[in-house]
This record gives C-alpha cells, sequence and structure tokens, in this order.
C-alpha cells in the first residue's frame, strides 16, 4: 500500500497531468489524504513500516496565495540495539496541527505546482524508546517546509501530491538522545496524496487565460433586436455591403452570412434553445439555394489559450453542421472549420463585444 501510495505522489509530483478546470481569484477547500511518513535526522534506524493520513482546511484568496490548516496523524517506526545487542523496535505516534502559508507559482495551469512554509504543534507518543523520559507523551513545535503539485480534476475537485520536511524544537522525537547531543533537533519528511473539495469559489481569474473557454453567454441573448443592432454597430468599417437577408442572418459580403443569435451553452458546443430559430431559417435558406455549398466557421472570444479555443470553434461548427443535416440538409454540402478567437468583429474588452466575436458564419461556396 505505502509503495503504491509513494509512486502515485511522486508521479503526480513530478507533473504529469492532463486535466483541465477554471481558474477563479479566490476559493474555500476541504483537503484529505494518506501519507508516508519517515524519521529523517534522528539517532535510530529507521523502518518501512510507516504510515499516515491528514484532513486539511484551505483558503485561497488569490491565484498565487492561501493559507492551509492542517491537522496530520503520523506512525513513524524506528530501530535500535541495546546493551546486549539486540534489536528493539520504537515506535513514535505523532498527532501534529499545521499552520502553511502556500504559493502557487503557475495557477493558471492544470498541473500547478507550489510552495510552502509554516509552523505547528505537535503531541508525540514514544513506546520502548531508547531514552526513558518522565512522560514519554509529550507536545512539541515544528517548522515546516515542502513542495507539491495541485491536479486540477473539474470545477470542485483537485487531486494532490505533497513532499514536506518538518524540524521539530527537541531531539526526542526518536525517543533518544546520545550523550554528546546538545540542543539537538529532530526531524522527518512526509510523501503524501490526496483531494481537495473546493466548496466555494469566487469570480473566474481575469488573469488566467487557459482552461475557461468561452465567457458566458449574456442574459437577454435572446433579445434578437439588441443582438442585431449589436452586429450593425461592431461590422468592421471595411466591410460596405450590409444586407438583411432574415431577421437573424445578415449578409455582410457577398458570399458570407453572419448568423446572429446562435448561441452555445458555457464553455461548450451545446445549442442553447435561442438558437434553433436561427438555424431553422438557415435551412430555409439553404433549401430554397440547393445548389449552393457552405463552408460553416466557427469562432470563439479571446477568452482561454489558442489551442483550446481552436478545438472549441471546430466543435461548435461540427455541431452547426449536425442540426442542419438533422433537418434535411444533404451533408456533402456542408464543410466545417474552426478560427478560435481570430478575426474578431467586435472589440473583446466589453460582454458586447466577446458576445459578437462567439458566432458563427456561412461561408458560401457556389
Amino acid at each position: 500500500m505505502k509503495k503504491i501510495i509513494m509512486t502515485l505522489a511522486l508521479m503526480m509530483t513530478l507533473g504529469i497531468g492532463v486535466s483541465q478546470a477554471q481558474a477563479v481569484t479566490n476559493s474555500w477547500a476541504f483537503g484529505f489524504g494518506l501519507s508516508f511518513p519517515r524519521f529523517y535526522s534522528v539517532n535510530i534506524t529507521s523502518l518501512n513500516s510507516d504510515y499516515g493520513g491528514y484532513l486539511s482546511i484551505q483558503r485561497n484568496f488569490s491565484e498565487h496565495v492561501g493559507l492551509r490548516l492542517k491537522g496530520s496523524f503520523n506512525r513513524m517506526e524506528g530501530q535500535w540495539s541495546d546493551a546486549a545487542q539486540n534489536a528493539v523496535e520504537e515506535t513514535t505516534n505523532l498527532l501534529t496541527g499545521d499552520l502553511d502559508l502556500l504559493y502557487y507559482l503557475v495557477p493558471c495551469e492544470p498541473v500547478s505546482p507550489y510552495l510552502y512554509v509554516g509552523v505547528g504543534g505537535d503531541y508525540k507518543m514514544i513506546t520502548n524508546g531508547q531514552t526513558k523520559y518522565p512522560d514519554n507523551n509529550k507536545f512539541g513545535s515544528e517548522l515546516n517546509i515542502g513542495v507539491g503539485s495541485e491536479f486540477k480534476l473539474e470545477s470542485q475537485w483537485s487531486l494532490v501530491a505533497e513532499f514536506g520536511y518538518h524540524l521539530t524544537n527537541n531531539s526526542q522525537l526518536d525517543g533518544s538522545i546520545v550523550p554528546a547531543e546538545i540542543n539537538g533537533r529532530d526531524s522527518y519528511i512526509v510523501l503524501s496524496a490526496g483531494l481537495n473539495y473546493f466548496f466555494d469559489k469566487g469570480k473566474p481569474s481575469k488573469q488566467c487565460e487557459p482552461c475557461q473557454g468561452i465567457t458566458a453567454p449574456m442574459k437577454d441573448m435572446t433579445d434578437y433586436n439588441r443582438i442585431e443592432d449589436m452586429i450593425v454597430k461592431h461590422i468592421p468599417k471595411e466591410i460596405t455591403k450590409d444586407v438583411v437577408v432574415d431577421r437573424y442572418i445578415k449578409e455582410i459580403s457577398n458570399n458570407t452570412l453572419v448568423l446572429v443569435g446562435v448561441n452555445f451553452a458555457f464553455d461548450k458546443s451545446d445549442l442553447l434553445p435561442e438558437s434553433y430559430p436561427v438555424l431553422d431559417l438557415a435551412v430555409k435558406l439553404l433549401k430554397d439555394k440547393p445548389d449552393i455549398h457552405v463552408e460553416i466557421q466557427g469562432y470563439t472570444d479571446y477568452i482561454g489559450t489558442d489551442a483550446y479555443n481552436q478545438e472549441l470553434s471546430v466543435d461548435r461548427a461540427q455541431t452547426v453542421k449536425a442540426y442542419l443535416v438533422s433537418k434535411g440538409i444533404d451533408k456533402n454540402r456542408l464543410t466545417t472549420v474552426g478560427y478560435g478567437k481570430g478575426n474578431p468583429i467586435a472589440n473583446n474588452d466589453t460582454d458586447e463585444g466577446r458576445a459578437m466575436n462567439r458566432r458563427i458564419v456561412f461561408r458560401i461556396i457556389k
């Protein structure tokens, strides 16, 4: 079991991961997981039969900075020899409560490495210690430093792998003090793997482009009068022809049509209900002109990486094609292409502009 935990955690710490989730400005998370602790700088020989676990509550104040309260149980075993050279196994059961400051190096990536430093208190319970204390159950304190990686699985869950070094305030962690040791400090290391559940999240991060895909449609996107006014307002000046083919379909050149009001679900290629009347009009137009072929072009706004938006724009164009085919349009008349966030027709710094840039365009091939 411990070998599996170590292998999994080490792989994650090295940065193997491909999942994506939306980055936010702030959040609250509850964490839990398993750990493999081990004596590090002590007077006895460490054994490999250690185990542990943890619970945590974490507050992220920004994309980069978080504060974590973590409670852990770690069972560590070691071995020493008595006067007759008999091997004696010693066990330390350690309860800790730590307050750590976390700094995420690249919070906008699906795999986000971080550093942490903090302080904590501990309560150690020692059996078979080499040095007999008046009380082997004792409180102490510790300093913490470590590294980790957070793997964003989806909007509310992330996988966490972490390596930590903990320095105690005395030399009693292993139950042994050698005669020459003065003001010694025992230490231990912990390799852990677990999950974070984000139960409260702030606004989407404007700092992070990755993993956000496309912004949510405007609440009143079913107001086609307003949408029509928007497209007239934002059509580039170099396009001289502005002819209303139908109320929801605009011809902006002799072979290009913009479908006004074809919208998609947030960060998806699923059509929203207001899109169907517009597409039904496009079906009628194509049936009235059976000799023309159409290239369906998908576009997104600028929020998100180039690669992500490129894939999303292709998916949306293919969704429109599938709908047209389902309404009786010959699939051989239709081709699809995605242009991602390229060729914007409006200002991406405004909600209206971004709504205009998330569009479907027909290029007529005669």
